[in-house]
């Protein structure tokens, strides 16, 4: 696999806010929520899990999560994750099975080993399983035992994400994260022996302390325990929603040095043999992610790039988002507004979004780029039922620059994303997203590298 080298004068330029198109519109135009309607046609579902509990609190961490040592509580959360479990189920077409399931949060793994066992249980008898199914775990290193990895394979999840993050010691204290190598090093044995089929390293870049120098060791520290897929996320700075950032904001890396960050990771992966998925994610070439970025079955949600597309997405479990049949759905950020809903009966619905004609006409070109990383604009034409060339004429048109500086290069047929052009994936679908070309773009967004 060839090294990609990305020129940190690009890194700048294209450093701007933008969304990150885990849906489209993204979920800064939702408003209140619409009803769930049962749809007709079945589907392939996707079901995510949102498990909020952490023992301690990472001072990185922009997730929605309760800090609690109280072990009882997740007790308490299964039980109404269950009730909305069975309400949920009431919503899924006839013939439609489970091809996909997740577990994110908090900490996941904060459930014990006979917890864990009950969710698989309670999906499992709730929802209709295909004969295959891809389902991963979120995971802290921290809090695994062997207890938990044998709950985990007896529930049926055979994927797995460890929160890794940083090796540096001093890096480590700074955000309350304290995770020697060597716990990476058995939690990573664990998984391995109990089959698991893929596992996922978290880094991020942009932390306090961090600097080109210890970055470095740190990928050079996961790399020899080769995992399957990295996902390299940019640290969000984010101190107006968690306060507790505050506390290290003049440790962060200047923008120059958080940018070559980037640079060293995409560099030192790919070189590594790393397939450079898009954005923030890279895969080993046999891995599913690599097989569907080839195979066009890359799709992109709420969890980021996933490898399965054309699913319903259900999300269950308090702030869980759900897309199904047009409509975008958020559960209910606070616990117990969350529970108050289900003691009452209904689902804990807190926001949502129902797509016109035109978000569906974008969403499938925007997808095209983020997922497929090209677009041919005969078979984009007949899924769309549009002449896809004429309908974005003006969008294909303000590509120049991109083209100019080999991120993208247009063909009378249609338009390839090229190995350059994955890391600023985001910038392109900016050019096919009206409200942002507008200049009035709804909300707060990240910076898009």
């Amino acid at each position: 696999m060839s090294q990609i080298t990305v020129r940190l004068d690009q890194l700048r330029k294209y450093n701007v806010p933008g969304p990150r198109y885990t849906s489209y519109p993204p979920a800064t135009h939702f408003t209140e929520a619409p009803s769930i309607p049962k749809p007709q046609a079945s589907s392939p579902l996707s079901l995510y899990f949102h498990l909020p509990f952490c023992s301690s609190q990472c001072l990185y961490c922009g997730c929605t999560n309760i800090v609690t040592g109280d072990q009882g509580k997740s007790a308490i959360y299964l039980g109404y994750l269950e009730r909305e479990i069975k309400m949920r189920a009431q919503y899924i077409a006839e013939g439609s099975d489970v091809v996909q399931i997740q577990l994110g949060g908090g900490t996941p793994t904060f459930l014990l080993p006979e917890e864990i066992e009950q969710l698989g249980k309670m999906i499992r008898t709730n929802f209709p399983m295909a004969s295959t199914i891809e389902a991963g775990v979120e995971i802290d290193p921290r809090g695994l035992t062997p207890e938990k990895v044998r709950a985990l394979r007896k529930a049926g999840f055979n994927r797995a994400s460890l929160g890794v993050q940083d090796t540096n010691a001093d890096v480590q204290k700074t955000i309350a994260r304290i995770q020697p190598l060597e716990k990476v090093a058995e939690a990573n044995q664990w998984l391995r022996d109990s089959g698991m089929e893929s596992i996922n390293f978290d880094l991020i870049y942009g932390l306090p302390g961090q600097t080109v120098e210890s970055f470095s060791q740190t990928i050079d520290d996961v790399l020899m325990l080769s995992p399957d897929r990295f996902a390299v996320y940019s640290y969000a700075h984010i101190p107006w929603i968690k306060p507790f950032q505050k506390s290290f904001e003049e440790q962060l890396p200047d923008v120059e040095t958080k940018l070559q960050l980037l640079q060293l990771a995409i560099e030192k992966l790919t070189g590594a043999g790393y397939v450079y998925i898009g954005m923030d994610h890279f895969a080993k070439p046999d891995d599913a992610m690599s097989a569907a970025l080839f195979n066009g079955t890359l799709q992109r949600n709420f969890q980021g790039y996933s490898t399965l597309k054309g699913v319903d997405l259900h999300g269950m479990g308090m702030s869980s988002i759900s897309h199904v049949d047009g409509r975008y759905l958020q559960n209910k950020k606070e616990l117990e507004a969350y529970y108050a809903d289900l003691d009452a009966g209904r689902l804990p619905l807190l926001r949502g979004y129902v797509m016109t004609a035109e978000d569906q006409i974008r969403y499938g070109a925007i997808m095209h780029i983020m997922c497929n990383l090209y677009i041919d604009y005969a078979q984009a034409s007949e899924q769309l039922d549009l002449d896809f060339a004429e309908y974005f004429k003006a969008d294909i048109a303000s590509l120049d620059d991109l083209e100019a500086d080999g991120l993208v290069r247009r063909e009378t047929g249609g338009l390839h994303v090229t190995p350059l052009g994955r890391l600023f994936v985001r910038i392109i679908a900016m050019r096919f997203d009206p409200a942002i070309q507008s200049g009035q773009p709804k909300g707060r967004y990240s910076q898009t590298v």
